[in-house]
């Protein structure tokens, strides 16, 4: 099984930045990809920004790009996302997740973007941004 626990959201105004966390535990083949996504009130869950943990490979929703930036410490066992220049439109709540099985990981095909190919879910982390 993997837990996934997020922090580093809050209330911040536009322009501003936050940086996002999310510890890991777990089997990393069960971790082969991570991801953010976020769900702002009345929308779908949209994918923000993931990452192949086997070699850093990243990639990002056009709206994010230039912007955030999805890192890893495997050392620590932490997913990173710094959120820069953040927008009223960037408020939502933010999910950690990730994606992968007993096999391993160069068997996983990359699940970017769709939120149901990715089988384990942190419990979230509010980002409001005001103008």
């Amino acid at each position: 099984q993997v837990q996934l626990v997020e922090s580093g959201g809050g209330s911040v105004q536009a322009g501003g930045s936050l940086r996002l966390s999310c510890a890991a535990s777990g089997s990393p083949r069960r971790r082969c990809y991570m991801g953010w996504f976020r769900q702002a009130p009345g929308k779908e869950r949209e994918g923000v920004a993931s990452i192949y943990t086997r070699d850093g490979n990243t990639v990002y929703a056009d709206s994010v790009k230039g912007r955030f930036t999805i890192s890893q410490d495997n050392a620590r066992n932490t997913l990173y996302l710094q959120m820069n220049s953040l927008k009223p439109e960037d408020t939502a709540m933010y999910y950690c997740a990730a994606a992968g099985w007993v096999v391993d990981c160069q068997f996983v095909s990359n699940p970017w973007p769709s939120v149901s190919k990715y089988n384990y879910w942190g419990q979230g982390t509010q980002v409001t941004v005001s103008s």
